[in-house]
């Protein structure tokens, strides 16, 4: 399988820096997926509203992989956006599906992060994080998994994460460009489940059925920082 899966993604310009069975047995330590919004969902290019968009294979990606763990742990993950900006769509993405926790406007990233872990009770091991520039790395120095997601403008930053031992895998697509879709399939199919989560999404199957009410009832907080405290914004 794990030949399998490497010769697939490594096809579409995928980069394991860390083996594909090194990274299944991270991924069995996981408990929680955190995402960037900016140059991770989207180009990071922003609108006249200072906001950035997501597109729908990459949310579908994101809501597979969490079926995924709730499949294999009868729960659901924690998920949770983190960003150095106000982003109104991130506030929508998050709401929309459900994450956990929405931070904004927090400049050091790992505060946010190790806030996300108190509050939830995980370790700083049981995070994924995905990614994509400087202000991320001092979460992926971090956390258990790290997804680094490409740009082909940085070659450079890439070289620097790799030879550093920042990321786990390098998206082949770019920021944008249903990278995130790339890394949740990657991740689902080291599982060894990709078909059966598939079929289940399909069919809409009972084990589906319960994760999503699972996942509609869950609700979101939002937090920035506030005189060097991050703070729950109403």
């Amino acid at each position: 399988m794990h030949t399998e899966i490497q010769q697939l993604f490594e096809e579409i310009g995928g980069e394991f820096v860390s083996s594909p069975s090194e990274i299944q047995s991270r991924l069995s330590q996981i408990k929680a997926f955190v995402f960037d919004w900016d140059g991770v969902f989207n180009n990071a290019i922003k609108n006249e509203n200072k906001s950035s968009t997501f597109n729908e294979a990459d949310s579908m990606g994101t809501n597979l992989l969490r079926y995924t763990y709730y499949h294999q742990h009868g729960e659901m993950p924690k998920a949770a956006l983190i960003s150095g900006e106000r982003n109104e769509m991130a506030f929508h993405f998050s709401l929309r599906e459900h994450f956990d926790a929405s931070y904004y406007k927090i400049p050091h990233k790992i505060n946010a992060l190790n806030h996300f872990c108190e509050q939830h009770k995980l370790g700083l091991n049981e995070v994924c994080y995905f990614f994509d520039d400087v202000l991320d790395l001092s979460i992926a120095e971090a956390c258990g998994l790290r997804i680094l997601i490409n740009r082909k403008a940085n070659p450079l930053f890439r070289k620097y994460v790799v030879g550093n031992k920042l990321a786990d895998y390098v998206t082949g697509h770019d920021s944008g460009n249903f990278a995130i879709r790339e890394a949740s399939e990657m991740l689902i199919g080291l599982s060894g489940l990709y078909d059966t989560i598939i079929t289940e999404r399909r069919t809409f199957s009972e084990n589906y059925s319960a994760y999503f009410k699972a996942r509609q009832a869950a609700s979101t907080d939002f937090y920035t920082i506030k005189d060097g405290n991050i703070i729950l914004h109403a």
